[in-house]
């Protein structure tokens, strides 16, 4: 992929094409830098891990268990699967995933030869020889990549075996936990009871009651904090927080298998959260918008996160109301708000990020980090939160080579959206240059703590 972009956002976007890439939130496997083994095959990179691929396959027919989903390691035909999903190329026409993978396959992978159902042999020959090359495994690939720092997403109940291992080790690459308390702050995840009686067995806390609960998230977050962890993430499907008067009282319900104010109770936490984060620093998100596994029949055959999580409405205002009239006022605490209801951009996350001290507004997520969602962000948000509300830019990716993909096209969005602002007699290219470097890397470093 050429560096197409000219006049005023080609000059500005080559200002910070470059810049270290700060990748503050995502999902990438930890192991794969502790361990530091090859990548399987071109399948297992491209394929199998990435559900804006599998699911769009999916709704045009193409089964799963084709793709290797829901099949054991030693059953899957890589090649095979790699063939159909070359086969079907075409579908990505118009999509992030095929500026994306286009920049993987070009930039990345050092593949020129066009993807098609003819190629598709030659194109996993040439991936796989690559993957073989000792140079391309993942530290190699991390420093390639220019990576500053990388933070994973970790269950508020995981050991974090691989960030020690990377910290014991003599590699230099940053790679951070995220506190991630959704199964033992949430009572209607499954198994939830069972995980607060594991978090108290880590903890070494009376977990049945709840002052050893919050003295036991406590110390886990702590533990998270020496191996470098500086954020909190929470996934909710609408933002509602409520104060609850006699927590213990409820917490002591549900232990006991009353769940009707699992909601309520769930709510409280995400405040008690935020008064820990003024506690110890960490920066809190909130993930919120989608609602998760819609398609049964998928879920039950396949499990969780394949393809049929979908945005719902939300509504900010009244749901952060308590949160923010407890906490929100305090300069210790940052609050980075992501959605996936445009409709609230200028109408609700835009003024109150321009209001409250402790909010910045993330950046378009999920089904809206393409070329025009970015752009839309930008159009919604900026003319009332100002750049300095936003939080930079994250990928969010379970893909690790898509990483400098995600953040190149961030980059030019930069690039275009800086130069209209020139163009509008907004403020001038000087000025557009200055701010170029805070949207592609300062601001990220700032709001998650990582400089």
């Amino acid at each position: 992929m050429s560096h197409d972009l000219t006049g005023m956002a080609g000059d500005i976007y080559e200002n910070v094409r470059t810049a270290p890439i700060v990748s503050p939130h995502g999902h990438c496997d930890p192991a794969w830098f502790a361990q530091d083994a090859a990548f399987e095959d071109p399948a297992a990179l491209l394929v199998i891990p990435d559900h804006y691929v599998f699911r769009m396959l999916y709704s045009q027919g193409v089964p799963l268990e084709r793709l290797g989903i829901g099949v054991p390691i030693q059953d899957r035909d890589p090649r095979a699967i790699f063939r159909i999903f070359a086969s079907h190329w075409h579908l990505f026409l118009g999509t992030p995933s095929h500026t994306w993978m286009s920049y993987v396959l070009t930039e990345t992978l050092d593949c020129p030869t066009r993807l098609s159902a003819d190629t598709a042999d030659a194109v996993y020959d040439r991936i796989a020889a690559w993957l073989a090359d000792p140079g391309n495994r993942p530290r190699a690939l991390f420093d390639r990549f220019g990576i500053e720092v990388l933070a994973t997403t970790d269950g508020a109940l995981d050991n974090l075996e691989h960030h020690s291992a990377i910290a014991d080790s003599d590699w230099s690459g940053r790679v951070v936990p995220t506190f991630r308390p959704d199964a033992v702050l949430d009572p209607n995840q499954p198994g939830w009871a069972a995980s607060v009686a594991q978090l108290g067995a880590q903890t070494g806390c009376d977990t049945s009651s709840f002052a050893g609960f919050l003295e036991a998230l406590r110390q886990r977050r702590a533990f998270f904090k020496t191996l470098g962890a500086t954020a909190t993430d929470h996934a909710i499907v609408h933002p509602r927080t409520i104060w609850l008067e006699r927590p213990e009282v409820t917490f002591a319900a549900l232990l006991g298998g009353d769940l009707a104010q699992a909601d309520a109770f769930y709510g409280h936490m995400l405040i008690e959260m935020a008064q820990m984060s003024i506690e110890d620093g960490f920066v809190m998100q909130l993930h919120t918008g989608s609602r998760r596994n819609t398609n049964a029949q998928v879920f039950e055959r396949f499990g969780a996160d394949k393809g049929a999580d979908i945005p719902v409405a939300v509504d900010w205002v009244t749901g952060l109301e308590p949160l923010l009239n407890r906490v929100g006022n305090s300069p210790d605490l940052t609050l980075i708000l992501f959605t996936l209801d445009e409709t609230t951009y200028a109408r609700e996350l835009a003024p109150m990020a321009g209001h409250w001290p402790c909010l910045r507004i993330g950046p378009p997520w999920w089904f809206h980090d393409s070329a025009a969602g970015i752009a839309r962000y930008f159009d919604q948000v900026v003319e009332t939160a100002g750049y300095w509300n936003l939080a930079g830019f994250n990928d969010d990716t379970r893909a690790f080579l898509s990483i400098p993909a995600r953040h190149d096209l961030w980059r030019r969005a930069v690039g275009v959206h800086l130069a209209g602002q020139v163009e509008r007699g907004l403020f001038s290219h000087t000025t557009a240059q200055e701010i170029a470097p805070l949207l592609a890397t300062d601001l990220a470093r700032q709001t998650y703590k990582l400089g």
